[in-house]
């Protein structure tokens, strides 16, 4: 844009210039030329009484001397005796003595005015007035230098308020543009200084009022999340009271597995409402800085949990985990909302008894992380991905957040027929420090869509 304006401001300037230099250059020149023969023409008429006193020779010789100094000034006596030195051709000085008329005419040496005197006896001299080409031109070349100078520097005073004027728009418009692009990586204490032209500084006026109602919304939402979660305590009491009543009425009942999933829960309600009311800027991590976490060892840790649900429902539950310690771009709560939502999702949709196998395994530039089970399988895969569209009766979140949250660490998520004959849901999540799975295009993808916090 800087570049344009200081185009556009050149080509009008310089067009504006040239209308006016060319019509005033002809003119001085004009001028100077109108200049030199006048002043031939009066030095002319100047001799037209000295000859009517007197034809000789030497008075004239004298009178012409007086009158030019440079010899550009001449006669021819009646008597066709010539007074000087004569630039005009014989046949010239005849014709204006016959025609008893004034001649002008162009040489290559310069321009002659011919002037015929009429003298007593009907006696005709002919004066001639020489004016050299180099006095034609006087004064006109500097004349153009002059308005020459006068137009480079309107030129370049206007190419120079023209290319300030552009990098002070660019310098605000860049400035918004990487306000925007922070904001947008999750830096919202991002403001931007309006400045440029009255339409930008609008523009970042209004860059801060959203930037303002964004924070405010968000915290909004997070205090709402908090909120519902608090909510969830009334139940949760409850049913850790039943749980504690059935325990002490009924003989030979082991309420430890309920007591502690209930415990597993009320810590995921504390954990989420600590997160959701600790403001951005005062996490541990810092704004945008990735976590990351060991997937083989969040991994058997949900497995372990879910397997004891799996014990009661007679579901044969398999791990395959590297040993070796993997570390991936996600956080611990955030990896294991993701083993939670895959194997829970076995749970909800397979009868009692279906089988499940969990696989960890490393490439050298990701890790596969696949939840395989012997149930009915997925019909539609490309329905289950569709966040709040669930395909059995579910909140149709569940796939979603595995989703982003594979987004997010640089990968992707694959829904395929598994060899346990159900379905098989492979996770690809990118290592630590490496680069996105899918190159460019998985980053640009991480980024448009960030793992929710």
């Amino acid at each position: 844009m800087r570049r344009a304006l200081a185009g556009v401001a050149l080509a009008v300037t310089s067009m504006v210039a040239l209308s006016f230099l060319i019509p005033l250059a002809l003119l001085v020149q004009s001028e100077a030329r109108t200049r030199a023969t006048t002043v031939a023409e009066q030095r002319a008429a100047a001799l037209a009484p000295v000859l009517a006193l007197t034809t000789r020779p030497a008075d004239v010789q004298q009178a012409v001397a007086g009158l030019d100094s440079g010899d550009h000034l001449s006669v021819r006596l009646p008597d066709g005796q010539l007074v000087g030195t004569v630039h005009a051709s014989q046949e010239a000085l005849d014709r204006a003595a016959d025609g008893r008329r004034t001649m002008a005419s162009d040489t290559s040496a310069g321009w002659v005015y011919l002037q015929p005197v009429i003298l007593a006896r009907d006696r005709v001299a002919v004066v001639e007035a020489f004016v050299p080409r180099a006095d034609l031109d006087r004064g006109v070349k500097a004349s153009w230098a002059m308005m020459a100078l006068l137009a480079l520097g309107l030129v370049a005073g206007s190419v120079l308020v023209a290319d300030r004027l552009g990098a002070r728009v660019v310098r605000a418009s860049r400035g918004l543009s990487r306000a925007s692009r922070s904001l947008g990586a999750g830096e919202l204490g991002i403001r931007v200084e309006p400045a440029g032209p009255p339409e930008l500084q609008e523009a970042g006026t209004a860059f801060n009022t959203m930037a303002d109602r964004v924070v405010e919304l968000l915290a909004m939402e997070r205090e709402l999340v908090a909120d519902l979660s608090h909510r969830l305590r009334t139940p949760l009491t409850r049913l850790q009271l039943e749980a504690e009543r059935i325990a002490a009425e009924v003989p030979g009942h082991r309420g430890e597995d309920m007591e502690a999933a209930i415990a597993h829960l009320e810590s995921e309600l504390d954990s989420i409402i600590d997160a959701a009311r600790t403001p951005l800027s005062a996490s541990p991590e810092g704004p945008g800085r990735p976590q990351e976490c060991d997937v083989s060892a969040v991994v058997r840790g949900r497995v372990e949990f879910w397997s004891v649900l799996a014990a009661q429902q007679g579901r044969e539950c398999r791990l395959e985990a590297a040993g070796e310690a993997t570390a991936v771009p996600l956080g611990e709560d955030d990896l294991a909302a993701v083993v939670d939502a895959l194997i829970g999702n076995v749970f909800r949709h397979t009868p009692q008894g279906t089988a499940l196998a969990v696989t960890v395994e490393r490439t050298d530039r990701a890790v596969l992380l696949t939840v395989d089970d012997a149930g009915p399988g997925i019909g539609d895969p490309d329905t289950a991905r569709a966040r709040g569209v669930s395909v059995g009766g579910s909140t149709g979140l569940g796939l979603d957040i595995v989703q982003r949250a594979a987004s997010a660490a640089g990968g992707g998520m694959e829904i395929t027929g598994s060899p346990l004959g159900g379905a098989r849901v492979r996770v690809t999540l990118g290592l630590a420090g490496g680069p996105p799975v899918g190159g460019r295009k998985a980053a640009r993808r991480a980024r448009r869509h960030p793992h929710p916090a």
